[in-house]
């Protein structure tokens, strides 16, 4: 499922370059971003006018605090970054809107919910960053 987006064609893939990993752009990102809830997600997000890349750099997190064994908190967050994959391309193929550079994905819920839950909620909160 390719689309392109002003000559550019957006993958269904996750590859390292789309990932948050600096920790000034994080610091940056917590401090001067918005945020909102859609249960059971935090969203940060930031708009960076000279930095506006399509699709935003993501980081996914599941706090230890919620889920002490890793195995649960790394199959929350590869859920969430294949929810993100798979639907990232219909969102960010708009041409013409101002989308976020930088974005976190935090899970605050205390249940593991299946896949096709955390589908269901990303694709909103996908539609609710396209709009603002």
């Amino acid at each position: 499922m390719n689309e392109e987006h002003n000559g550019r064609i957006l993958k269904a893939t996750l590859p390292s370059e789309e990932r948050l990993k600096s920790i000034k752009f994080i610091e940056e990102l917590f401090k001067k971003g918005s945020s909102y809830f859609l249960h059971p997600f935090k969203i940060v997000y930031l708009v960076d006018s000279k930095d506006n890349c399509v699709p935003p750099k993501i980081l996914v997190s599941v706090p230890k605090k919620s889920f002490k064994r890793a195995v649960d908190r790394n199959l929350l967050k590869r859920r969430i970054k294949e929810a993100y994959r798979k639907n990232k391309s219909g969102i960010f193929s708009t041409p013409d809107i101002v989308m976020p550079s930088h974005l976190a994905i935090i899970y605050i819920g205390k249940d593991k919910l299946d896949f096709d839950t955390i589908e269901k909620k990303l694709i909103l909160i996908l539609n609710r960053l396209k709009s603002t």
